[in-house]
């Protein structure tokens, strides 16, 4: 009884706090609370666009050239509101935004349907439901009481005092009052418009206040009152047919008036289905069913589709009207792996399947297939490097950076990102792996023998399948066993950091000594030492630095150094990455046929055995494997790493 109690005092305490929050009272009250707070009053586009806007926004900093080219200069602003949930869709937001704020400014945007265009799985519709939970979640809004509409109480003003109003409140009145309204206002209040009462109500779709969404229909099923809403045939004996009681205002257009109207398949309709939404943002104003005046609309309109029937329908000559109100925004896939990473992670936390082992590059190989699935080749570089560039690393190349300009690769691949593997392609195959797993862990391994199998399975055109499967089965592949390797082989060097540090400083000493034809002091022995070319050369060989390239290699590994040290920057083995890289081969090359004998060693000795646990402690310790997938992943590597040795 007690926790009855609990839970019904939790219930009132809500429910009463919410019922004393709403405002009830006489348009002349509705007055006074606006003259006192005039930002309650919005037009659909500016409430949705602060919104969002008002959860706060920061400019991402492009500063490093790489992040330059890949929003190709813009300036890139990142929404809170949408930071957790969307990935690689920075560009995509923006311009979502981009076009809330014109139209909140009453642009010509205010007068255009935005929709998104993609391929399956891309994202538009999540990214729609998040707009509209957004308003979900906004500031309550006023309405006229009994309205189907719910409009704005403003409209009950007459035009000759809107101006007087206007200054008085210090906000902008737009619209009309709707025939309804119009009607209950002469026969209920006698014109007394003061007297009218007004209401507060947040937006829901469920509760189909203020968000209504308009699926896909064929043409035999399509009925304007779907948008429209219709006469009431009961009503029709008892009043005339331009009366106004006998309309039932309970279309889309209807209901999402102060809010968001959704179109689902936009271009699946006929083009006769869609004049209504021309008129709508065009002229801001719906038809009514039977012989009423037009009905003032406010709000958003937003629609998607996919490529093809965007495609098919702007080449239509005949659809120009809409074309010329359509604001597109392209929603390519995510191209840049660790975005498309956090993807993944995002769902498989949301799932039941969080609690599941997710070993070490599971995530990384998924996404590296859906995103080289999306790009188009390039005769600049392979399909992996150009993935690599897209994601923002250096790409090392004899010791240099290798400098391949993004912008050219994306210039030569226009339609990049409209084409390949879906999000929920990726998904269903680590949801097969995670469900075939007997014990709960899924490794890179079995994720890519998934992929293999949705592919023969899923994927219809034969061009498209021989094409993934060499992606899963020799690109991935092949990249996987290099991260292995040094994984492995990292795992096996005893204080890893330490060495990498000590050769580090070693080299740079050499180095320095080299290049300004002087000799520097040991820091063991506190000798004077002459520059130990065989050292630099051993470490150099490990990225084919070679021959006459040496010298220009030093000099600019010295300079880059003590360039940092003047700025007061941190120097380590890290800081520059072709000597980073020369450093780790070094390291992992020293070790690789020690670590080969003990993975691949049926029959370990004392000293082995001992080598492999340290092995297996430290992928679970420092990599994040449990038991099993560090075991997993060793008896792999023997099979495949190291099969002919």
């Amino acid at each position: 009884m007690p926790r009855k109690n609990e839970f019904l005092n939790l219930i009132k305490k809500q429910r009463n706090a919410k019922k004393n929050d709403r405002f009830e009272g006489t348009f002349l009250e509705y007055l006074d609370l606006v003259k006192n707070k005039p930002t309650s009053v919005k037009l659909a586009h500016k409430r949705l666009y602060e919104t969002i806007k008002d959860r706060g926004l920061q400019t991402l900093d492009v500063g490093s050239e790489n992040y330059r080219d890949i929003f190709n200069g813009d300036k890139i602003r990142t929404y809170n509101y949408f930071e957790k949930e969307f990935f690689g869709m920075e560009s995509v937001i923006n311009k979502l935004m981009r076009f809330l704020k014109s139209a909140a400014f009453k642009g010509e945007e205010s007068r255009q349907v935005l929709l998104l265009m993609g391929p399956v799985g891309a994202g538009k519709s999540a990214l729609v439901d998040s707009v509209k939970r957004a308003l979900e979640n906004a500031e309550e809004y006023y309405y006229l009481d009994g309205c189907p509409i719910r409009e704005e109480p403003l409209h009950l003003l007459p035009r000759s005092l809107r101006k007087d109003f206007s200054e008085i409140l210090g906000v902008h009145i737009e619209g009309d009052l709707c025939p309804i309204c119009r009607h209950r206002l002469m026969t209920e209040y006698d014109g007394v418009y003061e007297s009218f009462p007004v209401k507060q109500t947040g937006f829901s779709q469920r509760g189909r206040r203020g968000i209504a969404m308009v699926p896909p229909m064929d043409a035999n099923s399509q009925d304007v009152s779907v948008l429209i809403g219709t006469e009431d045939i009961s009503k029709l004996d008892m009043y005339p047919d331009d009366d106004p009681r006998v309309l039932s205002l309970n279309g889309a257009f209807n209901v999402g008036n102060r809010g968001i109207v959704e179109f689902v398949e936009v271009f699946k309709n006929e083009i006769e289905f869609l004049h209504t939404m021309l008129t709508a943002t065009q002229e801001k104003r719906v038809p009514t069913p039977g012989k009423n005046d037009m009905l003032y609309f406010d709000g958003v309109i937003l629609s998607h589709c996919n490529e093809s029937e965007w495609n098919r329908f702007k080449s239509e000559h005949t659809n120009e009207a809409i074309l010329d109100r359509v604001l597109k925004i392209e929603v390519p896939y995510v191209l840049e792996l660790h975005q498309e990473q956090k993807i993944y992670e995002k769902i498989i936390d949301k799932s039941d399947f969080r609690g599941a082992h997710i070993a070490p590059h599971t995530m990384k190989v998924a996404s590296m297939f859906s995103v080289m699935s999306r790009l188009q080749p390039s005769n600049k570089c392979d399909l992996l490097t150009k993935m690599k560039i897209y994601n923002g690393e250096a790409i090392i190349e004899k010791g240099r950076v290798k400098k391949v300009d993004i912008r050219d690769l994306k210039d030569e691949a226009k339609n990049e990102g409209m084409e390949g593997i879906s999000t929920r392609f990726i998904m269903k195959s680590l949801d097969a792996a995670l469900s075939d797993s007997d014990n709960g862990m899924i490794t890179p391994i079995n994720v890519v023998d998934s992929m293999i199998k949705q592919v023969k399975e899923q994927i219809i055109d034969e061009d498209a399948k021989t094409r993934y499967l060499e992606i899963l089965q020799k690109i991935i592949r092949e990249e996987y066993l290099r991260i292995l390797e040094t994984e492995i082989a990292k795992a096996f060097i005893s204080a890893y950091e330490e060495q990498a540090h000590s050769l580090f400083d070693s080299y740079l000493d050499n180095a320095e000594a080299y290049t300004t034809k002087s000799k520097f002091k040991d820091k063991i022995t506190r000798e004077e030492r002459a520059p130990d070319e065989k050292f630099m050369r051993t470490i150099e060989e490990m990225i084919s630095v070679t021959g006459s390239a040496r010298d220009g290699f030093r000099n600019d590994v010295t300079a880059y150094m003590f360039s940092k040290m003047r700025k007061g920057e941190t120097v380590d083995y890290k800081s520059y990455g072709p000597l980073k890289e020369a450093i780790e081969q070094y390291l992992i090359t020293s070790v690789k046929d020690i670590a080969r004998i003990v993975t691949r060693s049926k029959s370990r000795d004392d000293d082995q055995k001992k080598k492999y646990t340290d092995m297996i402690g430290t992928l679970i310790e420092e990599y994040g494997y449990n038991e099993s997938s560090a075991e997993e992943i060793l008896t792999y590597a023997s099979n495949n790493l190291w099969r002919d040795s």
